[in-house]
């Protein structure tokens, strides 16, 4: 390429800079970067600044780590750790790393365990670490822990697994009325759940947690679509209580549905 050439590409180059860089408040710093990259006018001070400044505008365009995903490392060799001991089926294996890794790590890095866990749908390996989050002392019962846990054992066919665990909520002697957690558990209990269903919906109301239309519209729909038109008759009487006889809003979903 030609001297005069490379001058017009580095005169062009200059001219996008500078109307990308035109809301930088520090003009001085703006013609440092402009002589920058014109070489045959930069200094070797000039070209070092150039690169500093660089380096720099990378780090800020970085993107926000996505929610749920910002584990340390400590929890992602931990993560790897617990599944090569399962692979392995050796419960003394996998005791181990349960001690040695597990175990020393802060409450932040367990629960991003847990849900890096059910994430990758390991819902076996999940579920023992629940069971051992379960045992610390600064554990406080959630329903929306239960239900991300159900969730995935549920997906996975599990449903065993999904009795026991939701047996051992009922048993939780401090759980908190959350209304956005019970809905999700209803969602992942109607379909193939409805006896366990109705007894969350009645652990709501013994806690204190009254039920909304989502929550009325999920296990009324759930119920009739599965032919459980007794159990459905309950709850529609319970949703009477709260929002009148015409139940509008059951209406509205189907036809949002429809649409």
């Amino acid at each position: 390429m030609s001297f005069s050439a490379t001058t017009q590409t580095c005169l062009s180059t200059a001219t996008t800079l500078s109307t990308s860089l035109s809301k930088t408040p520090n003009s001085n710093e703006n013609r440092q970067i402009l002589i920058g990259i014109l070489p045959q006018f930069a200094t070797t001070k000039t070209k070092k600044m150039l690169m500093v400044i660089t380096m720099r505008d990378r780090s800020k365009n970085r993107k926000p780590l996505q929610r749920g995903r910002n584990l340390s490392i400590e929890a992602i060799q931990t993560v790897q750790a617990l599944k090569r001991a399962s692979k392995k089926n050796d419960d003394h294996s996998l005791e181990q790393v349960f001690g040695s890794n597990f175990r020393r790590l802060l409450k932040f890095d367990t629960m991003a365990v847990l849900r890096e866990l059910l994430r990758q749908n390991e819902c076996l390996l999940a579920l023992k670490v629940f069971e051992d989050i379960r045992k610390e002392y600064w554990y406080q019962p959630q329903v929306s822990l239960y239900a991300d846990v159900i969730s995935v054992l549920a997906s996975n066919g599990l449903f065993e697994k999904v009795e026991l665990l939701f047996m051992q909520m009922k048993m939780e002697s401090s759980l908190e009325p959350d209304i956005e957690g019970f809905n999700a558990l209803l969602e992942s209990l109607i379909y193939n759940f409805t006896g366990i269903a109705m007894e969350c919906f009645y652990l709501m109301k013994t806690i204190g947690c009254e039920p909304d239309k989502s929550s009325f519209r999920i296990l009324i729909n759930g119920l009739e679509s599965k032919g459980q038109f007794g159990f459905s008759t309950i709850v529609r009487q319970e949703a009477r209580k709260y929002y009148g006889e015409s139940l509008e809003f059951l209406e509205e979903k189907e036809e949002m549905t429809v649409s």
